[in-house]
């Protein structure tokens, strides 16, 4: 739990503080004194005497009891000062704003280390160091601004950024955003953002706590904390929006070099947040248009009403809302009628609903009226409502933010006209406390993004059946590194995966015995090279024994063969499941397009385990490719089933076998009515 002298002080202390106010110990003072703070507030500086009408103390030995300190001296000052705030005044809650810890060298980060010790031996809570600082509504410990209008209903705001979190606020702040709480963690040294996430979670209240939570991270310490606790806010009621960035190589580059972090993989974020119902997001606008519209009402289905008096911004949001899985469906029939007819001549009403230049505010509340109370088919509306400069929108919008609080039915205002109506815009965000959508194909993505993102999985899911002792025998016998088609075979067969019936063997006569007991047609494969079609170490379709001896010959020459690897031959379509290790996020399951055109179409989706039937064919269903397994031109389609089955038994397998770092079933060959592993390779690392 993050101490209550961090989240509500009785007493803070400036250390570092100045009369300067374009100095971070300067502005942090300043905001603070200007935040609603009651509190008793101190300063120290050796030089001053009063700092902002405060009085001063020279050392920090003066100092009372003192429950919240904020630092702003030299990094190579702040561990002995942590020290005797500490120990000696009973301090508990830090925020350090200094730089030059462990973003900059090792003594930097011997420093955060030193400090973090000794937090955690008061049972402290600490944020920062390099860090802009903390503000809720009980007062503001940030030096940066704009300060946000502070709402016990707004965005908790978790960042890993200061300097980004500045510009995050500036754009949400200009479009009505409101804020509970900021916390800029920077360099993490002991509250990171996923501890922030469990504080949330730990003491959410249903009736105070606010719904929203925003996260702008760098990197992800802890992906099964984050998992943990973010689950559980979105199932109590709250939604969350994240960035995550340094996905690229040149993105980790920068990422790295402004925290001192390592980016993580891309792939395994995006199945984090997924399982978690994260909402993704990938720059500043996305982000806090997201959070906008999650400050709205829920909206239930995907089914939209576009209200506008400009064709052109109506036609493009519906292009955008088209193309990303909602709907703008025809509205018609006699309520439909009855609607144009209160409407200017010309007007439409088949959706977009468009009631011209000349519209009305008596019309817009008409056409709104009509979406709450006739049209079972609309879920959500969004008005487009902007100027040309004729006409001021006073009543136009007086009428959208009564409607707003008496329909059921969300309603998203979209008023683009940021110049022309610019008081009128202000007046709508600042003195009815509503939130403005200038851009309505920005507004569609987001909401699109919403709608896409699955709800959390749950924490406990039924698995399938295995054999996990004999799992356990075959791994514990098994050395570093790929292990042979022997264990592979067995490893399988003990998790119910199933395969081909197959022989490893190394003399011709066994390829004789084999082929005469299963019959034909056969495969015959080399056991050794890794990239076995590229050295020619595959044959199909052998059809007699003279096949079988002369095939064993020439595969048994090739560079680093051992063993032929013998099995009747398959038929059905390619698919690809597979699991890699990551050292912080488990293991990953892969699954999608097999053969040689996973590395062409790269068309697979991944999930962090453990995974389910229910969730791996949820995903099944996005693969771009998914027409090819319901079968297309004659193809037999893929069992759907028994394919998410099989992802599931993999899952699994890696959760009772850790140490399988790496595995590939590629291919596996579906039909109707199984899905068979035709090929296999598992890396042992323990």
């Amino acid at each position: 739990m993050i101490a209550k002298e961090l989240i509500n002080p009785k007493s803070i202390v400036v250390v570092g503080a100045s009369s300067d106010i374009h100095k971070p110990g300067g502005k942090v003072l300043k905001n603070l004194l200007e935040s609603p703070f009651k509190g008793q507030v101190y300063t120290v500086n050796p030089k001053e005497t009063e700092v902002q009408g405060v009085k001063c103390f020279a050392k920090v030995e003066d100092l009372p009891q003192v429950d919240c300190a904020i630092i702003a001296i030299a990094a190579k000052y702040c561990p002995a000062t942590i020290d005797l705030l500490a120990h000696e005044k009973g301090t508990k809650g830090f925020i350090i704003v200094s730089a030059g810890f462990g973003e900059e060298n090792e003594e930097g980060a011997a420093f955060e280390r030193h400090i973090t010790d000794t937090v955690n031996s008061v049972g402290g809570s600490l944020i920062g160091p390099n860090c802009t600082g903390f503000l809720n509504n009980n007062y503001c410990g940030a030096f940066d601004t704009p300060i946000p209008t502070l709402d016990p209903h707004g965005v908790d705001f978790i960042t890993g950024s200061g300097a980004t979190a500045v510009f995050i606020k500036e754009y949400g702040i200009s479009n009505g955003l409101t804020f509970n709480s900021v916390w800029a963690v920077g360099n993490s040294a002991q509250l990171g953002i996923e501890d922030v996430l469990e504080h949330l979670d730990l003491t959410f209240d249903p009736e105070k706590s606010s719904r929203v939570i925003m996260l702008y991270m760098e990197k992800i310490v802890n992906p099964q904390k984050m998992l943990k606790h973010a689950r559980s806010l979105i199932l109590k009621g709250c939604r969350i929006a994240a960035i995550k960035s340094g996905g690229s190589a040149a993105g980790s580059r920068a990422a790295s070099s402004h925290t001192g972090a390592l980016a993580t993989s891309d792939i395994a974020v995006d199945a984090l947040f997924r399982k978690a119902g994260i909402v993704r997001c990938h720059n500043r606008q996305e982000l806090t248009t997201v959070c906008a519209i999650f400050m709205h009402p829920e909206v239930k289905g995907k089914n939209m009403a576009v209200i506008t008096h400009a064709g052109g911004p109506a036609v493009m949001l519906t292009d955008t809302l088209s193309n990303n899985g909602m709907d703008v469906p025809h509205l018609e029939g006699p309520k439909a009628q009855a609607l144009l007819e209160k409407l200017y001549n010309g007007s439409s009403v088949g959706n977009p609903i468009d009631f011209l230049a000349t519209g009305t505010a008596e019309q817009l509340g008409y056409i709104i009226d009509a979406c709450e109370n006739d049209f079972d088919n609309i879920d959500c509306m969004c008005v487009i409502f902007g100027s040309p400069g004729l006409f001021a929108n006073w009543e136009v919008y007086e009428m959208l933010d009564k409607k707003m609080k008496t329909c059921k039915k969300p309603i998203f205002p979209i008023l683009p006209s940021i110049i022309n109506v610019k008081d009128e815009i202000e007046d709508f965000i600042k003195n009815k406390h509503r939130i403005n959508f200038p851009e309505e194909c920005v507004f569609g993505n987001a909401l699109c993004k919403i709608y896409n993102t699955p709800k959390p999985q749950p924490e406990h899911i039924e698995m399938p059946q295995i054999d996990v002792k004999r799992i356990r025998e075959v791994i514990d016998q098994s050395e570093n590194g790929y292990i042979d088609p022997d264990k592979i075979y067995q490893l399988l067969n003990a998790a119910g995966i199933a395969q081909k019936q197959i022989r490893v063997v190394d003399q011709k006569q066994q390829a004789v015995d084999f082929a005469n007991e299963v019959g034909y047609p056969l495969v015959m494969k080399v056991v050794g090279p890794i990239h076995k079609s590229d050295v020619g170490g595959v044959t199909l379709d052998v059809r007699n024994i003279e096949t079988v001896q002369k095939e064993f010959d020439r595969l048994m020459a090739i560079k680093d063969t051992y063993a032929v690897e013998m099995y009747p031959m398959l038929d059905g379509t390619e698919v690809y499941i597979g699991a890699i290790r990551d050292n912080k996020f488990g293991h990953q399951v892969f699954f999608g397009l097999g053969g040689i055109f996973i590395e062409v179409l790269k068309d697979v989706q991944s999930a962090l385990a453990p995974v389910s039937a229910p969730e791996a064919k949820e995903l099944i269903h996005k693969l771009r490719g998914f027409k090819i397994l319901q079968g297309v031109r004659g193809q037999q389609p893929v069992n759907i089933d028994v394919y998410a089955e099989q992802i599931a038994r993999v899952s699994a397998l890696v959760q009772a076998a850790p140490e399988i770092a790496e595995m590939d079933l590629n291919p596996l060959l579906g039909n109707p009515q199984n899905v068979v592993a035709v090929d296999a390779r598992i890396r042992i690392e323990k």
